[in-house]
């Protein structure tokens, strides 16, 4: 389960831990139709139902709007941060993003990480970790997955 807790410095992370995050989270209207909006995303699929619900141009097989990918992304590596960010000092690459199956509003996505690996930074004070994260809908169906390094401080530094 998740650490959820002080034991997310870098000395606590395991090569081969696997954490699955303590909180889900539905998607709802404003989760996708406002972001996409904002960063001004034209792609109709995002936001309109009416051409969805009758697209001709092989789309029409979800009959519905499909969540813009950058929420996505967004959203399953926010639920990841209360266990693998919050002793973060810098984000340092965000590499292999796979958006693996539509999500849609109303789906309940699931956050799960998977500790790659582990080093010693530039900085005495903390240490770069290596993560593995992927989302799953309510059906368990893999919906993204992504590699994220962190330069994480050293509980021997700041406690």
């Amino acid at each position: 389960m998740a650490l959820t807790g002080n034991d997310n410095y870098f000395e606590d992370f395991e090569q081969g831990q696997v954490i699955q995050h303590a909180r889900g989270k539905t998607m709802c209207e404003q989760d996708n139709v406002g972001i996409t909006l904002q960063v001004l995303n034209t792609a109709e699929a995002h936001f309109n139902e009416d051409l969805m619900s009758r697209s001709p141009d092989g789309m029409s097989a979800w009959n519905q709007r499909v969540q813009y990918g950058g929420v996505t992304i967004s959203m399953v590596i926010g639920m990841t941060m209360q266990d693998t960010g919050e002793n973060a000092i810098a984000e340092l690459e965000l590499d292999k993003i796979r958006l693996q199956a539509p999500v849609f509003h109303g789906d309940t996505l699931y956050a799960f990480t998977l500790v790659l690996g582990k080093e010693d930074g530039d900085r005495e004070d903390a240490g770069i970790v290596h993560f593995k994260h992927w989302g799953v809908n309510q059906n368990e169906q893999t919906v993204f997955e992504g590699e994220r390094k962190v330069l994480v401080k050293r509980r021997s530094h700041y406690q």
